[in-house]
């Protein structure tokens, strides 16, 4: 099993980031896919996750309608569009498996419930 980020980088505050995490070695059937962040000095924060087939989504609290999780079937792969960033947003983002059928609105923000984790792609946001 293999989960890989990118699309992160640096944006003012306003802009927009899409990142994504292709994943290999599982299917959609069987895990849902989490992001999770760790600014400096923080623990980390469960940001979104989605169970795929049935076309569940779940964000953390901060979110507030600015961030979309999305799939892509064919290409396995799980997309993070944030928009209106701000600066508290600067942190790495990691994503990460989870059994599918044990993801649920109140677990979806616990980080011990997810087992596979990619390396991370750093977000920064300027003022």
């Amino acid at each position: 099993v293999q989960l890989v980020e990118s699309g992160g980088g640096l944006a003012h505050a306003g802009g927009s980031l899409r990142l994504s995490c292709t994943v290999s070695g599982l299917t959609f059937d069987d895990y849902g896919i989490g992001w999770f962040r760790r600014a400096p000095g923080k623990g980390r924060e469960g940001v979104a996750s989605i169970n795929v087939v049935e076309a569940k989504t779940y964000y953390g609290g901060f979110v507030k309608g600015r961030f979309t999780i999305s799939s892509d079937n064919a290409k396995n792969i799980v997309y993070l569009q944030m928009n209106n960033l701000a600066p508290t947003d600067t942190a790495m983002y990691y994503c990460a498996t989870i059994p599918r059928r044990r993801l649920n609105r109140g677990n979806f923000y616990s980080d011990y419930q997810y087992n596979n984790w990619g390396q991370g792609t750093q977000v920064t946001v300027s003022s």
